[in-house]
């Protein structure tokens, strides 16, 4: 069975979500091409555009439908522009040294999707003969993968987009719902044209034989937890000790505290993780992790982004964290000691007199002795005197926010605000 690795720029990459109907006012390729210098000099280098292919009409949910809803896979949604808008974006985008990758529904279409008239044969149908979805969303359809003849269109499908706009990679939309042999055959005929990334809407460990990066919803869901006081600090150990040892060792996870799923359906961060937002976005960018940033965190968004209908992010022209992302992001490109998926990378989850509620950990690259430290305060209080008892943190250390020197050979202590949080570099 054939091993897939990884793109090399990958594992000190990340990954920033465009849902570009609310974006902009005009939700459009071309209105978009305006964020790209800024969204660079944020440090975000792989661009995820949710599906931009032409949305079904019937039993269209809202006024504007699903993105997930798709009419045909070789057009782009009318909404946003033409194949032609998209190319120049992805140029644009490549010429700033941006990736790219598209959404991909394989596992269902719209009801009125073009090949429910050319292949009728590649759906599923129910006892009386129809097409139907076996997951409760009634605006799609399900695929028939024990047709192979699917498989092949729907590859050329994919390269379509390959060959018409050089893209850099695939998002596969509930990867786990299609077989994984399905994957497998994609990926090996797709990357012999170009190298990919392919990243999974999956937390399924035997997908990692296909796919570079898998979701961490084990992780959201903890976090979440954590801050409703459902679980405790033990309950966030327990997660991240499950990916160290079920998961590959160079298998990358997707970190990231909202997406558009959870904006649109179960809430904005401010009301699913409200204080602690921001210091769980330092865990997911700084632990060993791909982190992944929803369009509009940077504001912050703190509003409900409607998911059928127009309802752009409100930007204000001052972007609070803008300056919080660029730092994380650039000290993970720059730092190997953040490398996700590396034999290269040691982390040790330090031990403190308050493991309660101080989360701290050392992240090590062996090669070059080179070391991130993260130390983050996740609770209401205040300024708690805090003492690391390991003997692993030693040396001096410059905060990356602060640029403050701190030698921490005897004296392993931290002041801590609520929430608060310190990132070290040695």
């Amino acid at each position: 069975m054939e091993q897939f690795t990884a793109v090399e720029w990958s594992n000190d990459s990340n990954i920033y979500e465009v849902n570009l109907r609310q974006y902009t006012q005009e939700g459009t390729f071309n209105a978009f091409l305006k964020e790209l210098p800024r969204l660079r000099h944020m440090g975000v280098e792989i661009l995820w555009f949710m599906p931009i292919t032409p949305i079904s009409k019937e039993k269209r949910l809202g006024t504007l439908g699903s993105y997930y809803a798709c009419s045909t896979y070789v057009q782009t949604n009318p909404e946003y522009g033409t194949i032609s808008d998209f190319k120049n974006l992805v140029d644009a985008a490549h010429s700033l040294g941006f990736k790219v990758i598209i959404d991909w529904v394989a596992n269902h279409t719209g009801w009125d999707h073009e090949w429910t008239i050319s292949h009728p044969d590649f759906y599923r149908k129910n006892l009386e003969g129809n097409f139907y979805d076996a997951h409760g969303w009634n605006d799609v359809i399900d695929l028939n993968y024990d047709n192979k003849e699917l498989w092949s269109t729907m590859i050329n499908a994919m390269k379509f987009w390959l060959d018409e706009c050089n893209i850099d990679g695939y998002r596969c939309d509930m990867a786990m719902l299609v077989t994984l042999d399905f994957w497998r055959q994609a990926r090996q005929q797709l990357d012999a044209i170009k190298k990919l990334y392919w990243l999974a809407e999956c937390e399924e460990i035997a997908y990692h034989e296909v796919f570079d990066t898998t979701y961490a919803w084990k992780w959201l869901h903890k976090m979440e937890a954590y801050h409703k006081k459902e679980t405790d600090m033990f309950g966030l150990d327990e997660v991240l000790k499950y990916y160290d040892t079920m998961f590959p060792a160079t298998a990358q996870r997707a970190m990231f505290t909202t997406n558009h799923d959870e904006n649109s359906h179960s809430g904005s961060e401010d009301e699913r993780l409200g204080a602690s937002a921001e210091a769980f976005a330092v865990l997911c960018c700084t632990w060993n992790a791909l982190p992944l940033i929803y369009n509009g965190q940077e504001l912050p968004n703190k509003k409900r982004l409607k998911f059928f209908d127009k309802d752009h992010i409100e930007w204000t022209g001052h972007n609070k964290l803008h300056d919080f992302f660029k730092t994380l992001l650039e000290l993970r490109k720059n730092n190997p000691a953040l490398k996700a998926g590396s034999a290269d990378v040691i982390t040790y989850r330090l031990h403190t007199d308050a493991h309660h509620f101080i989360f701290a950990f050392l992240r090590r690259h062996l090669p070059t002795n080179r070391e991130v430290l993260v130390v983050i305060n996740l609770s209401h209080h205040h300024k708690p005197l805090i003492h690391i008892t390991d003997g692993e943190l030693t040396g001096n250390y410059t905060n990356v926010f602060t640029k403050a020197v701190k030698d921490f050979t005897n004296e392993k202590h931290f002041a801590l605000a609520q929430w608060e949080y310190q990132v070290y570099t040695k």
